[in-house]
């Protein structure tokens, strides 16, 4: 098994209204992948409970059966149909975190 841990940072010039709207839209959007990508066993975006001390906005926790799974779920349409229209647009920091687990 494999973990893919993003953290995205978003634009600062969005309203903490937009933030909101794209968070919902980000976790929607990657959430619904499961089921659809093969390999992909789960998928949590975490976008509440942000504490004062955090310098980015959305986590990304993703659980694949295999590194060639990840390599799968980076091209598959529908992930990247997701990160183009819900994630890309609106990030400007992303930081990952790949690793298999014991």
């Amino acid at each position: 098994m494999v973990k893919h841990i993003i953290l995205w940072t978003l634009k600062s010039e969005l309203s903490e209204s937009e933030k909101e709207s794209v968070k919902a839209g980000i976790k929607e959007g990657l959430e619904a992948l499961v089921g659809k990508v093969p390999g992909l066993v789960d998928v949590t975006v975490h976008i509440d409970g942000r504490l004062a001390s955090s310098n980015a906005d959305v986590m990304l926790d993703c659980t694949l059966e295999s590194e060639e799974a990840l390599n799968a779920y980076a091209v598959h349409p529908a992930h990247v149909e997701v990160a183009n229209t819900r994630v890309r647009p609106y990030t400007a920091v992303r930081s990952c975190l790949d690793f298999e687990l014991d």
